[in-house]
């Protein structure tokens, strides 16, 4: 596995290998199957200790949310059944997958990515074209997909974007799920990939992508869906965008603190947006983008990096604005409409009534000066 230093972005076993390597060593409760930690110690990884738990270390939160979406999502994987994690883009379904996966498996990594040219070998195996000349087919010159390399380990794989990929595909999963083998028929011998206990499939599901390759009844009933809600708690929000960036800039090896003012202003401006989109009466009237958490943070990394590189790093309120209306400007001119409305029916009325508040003053010239560049 490649060092944590040396990577662009560690997974999460490699990322909290010390935090796991503890937990493991303390960890005296009954696990199921080949699982690495028991299900309150996975608990426990991925929503964070506290004082009850009369642990000698602190263990950090690292996915905001409801504690039962997370308890269910174990509870099922303790099970014979599949769970798929659907929700809108940006809840935060594949980083709860990496780390249920880290914390069971300690491996985050056989990953399959739904796509429309995602095939059947993808989740079941391929072939070493030049070993099957030289040697023939065997299962030495046989190419296990991640799917079928955590059957034969006993852990956890992913699949990404679930509705993504065709009906072909998810007919294979299928047989996967229900009779936990896969048949090899172009081998004599050696021909079946029995699933070791401790295998299950997380799969996650975009809810905006209803509609795009529906799920057969038959593949729904193999798993448990455990639905991820918008963040539409502030506090919460905060929290996310917080660790989020935290992590962004431990990345970057940046040292810039983001002042509570500028992340207030952040916060309200999607907040404005989502209930001007909840109002709006037809998709026109809504910005293309889904204006997540996940989003939030992309505007905020952008403007962290802009005043990084060509500003005199210090995050300002300017700056913000900039990079908001840049990343949610996608459709010209129906998104800088959108935003234009934003700006004058919002922002503006909003320094009226705080002519003393100078971030927010900033805030607005630098959305009006982002939109004038786009118009």
């Amino acid at each position: 596995m490649t060092e944590q230093n040396e990577s662009l972005r560690a997974p999460a076993e490699v990322k909290y290998a010390d935090e796991l390597d503890w937990l493991e060593s303390v960890d005296d409760g009954p696990k199921p199957f080949s699982w690495r930690l028991s299900p309150k110690m996975v608990r426990l990884f991925v929503l964070g200790s506290e004082r009850a738990d009369g642990l000698e270390r602190e263990i950090p939160q690292k996915w905001f949310g409801d504690r039962t979406f997370v308890e269910r999502s174990i509870v099922t994987l303790a099970s014979d059944r599949g769970l798929l994690l659907i929700g809108d883009p940006g809840t935060g379904k594949s980083w709860l997958a990496e780390l249920l996966s880290a914390a069971i498996s300690r491996n985050s990594t056989l990953v399959v990515q739904g796509t429309a040219g995602t095939t059947e070998d993808h989740i079941k195996y391929s072939w070493n074209v030049s070993q099957v000349i030289a040697k023939g087919q065997s299962r030495e010159s046989m190419i296990p997909s991640p799917i079928m390399t955590a059957m034969e380990r006993g852990v956890i794989g992913r699949f990404e974007e679930l509705t993504r990929s065709t009906s072909d595909v998810q007919d294979a999963l299928i047989s996967i799920l229900s009779e936990k083998y896969v048949s090899i028929p172009e081998l004599d011998d050696d021909n079946i990939v029995f699933a070791r206990p401790g295998f299950s499939i997380i799969a996650t599901a975009n809810s905006r992508d209803r509609g795009v390759n529906d799920l057969s009844s038959a593949l729904k009933r193999r798993f448990n869906f455990v639905r991820i809600p918008v963040v539409t708690n502030k506090r919460s929000e905060a929290e996310i965008v917080r660790f989020r960036t935290s992590e962004l800039l431990r990345r970057y090896r940046i040292e810039l603190e983001v002042p509570p003012t500028l992340l207030d202003i952040l916060l309200q401006s999607f907040a404005d947006l989502r209930a001007a989109a909840d109002s709006a009466t037809s998709d026109d009237e809504k910005l293309e983008s889904a204006l997540s958490t996940a989003e939030q943070i992309g505007v905020l990394e952008d403007a962290i990096l802009h005043s990084q590189f060509f500003g005199d790093r210090e995050l300002r309120a300017s700056t913000l604005a900039a990079s908001l209306v840049g990343s949610l400007a996608r459709r010209a001119p129906e998104d800088l409409a959108i935003l234009n409305k934003f700006w004058h029916g919002v922002v503006e009325p909003r320094t009226q009534e705080n002519p003393s508040d100078t971030p927010l003053q900033e805030f607005l010239e630098g959305g009006r000066r982002a939109l004038a560049a786009l118009s």
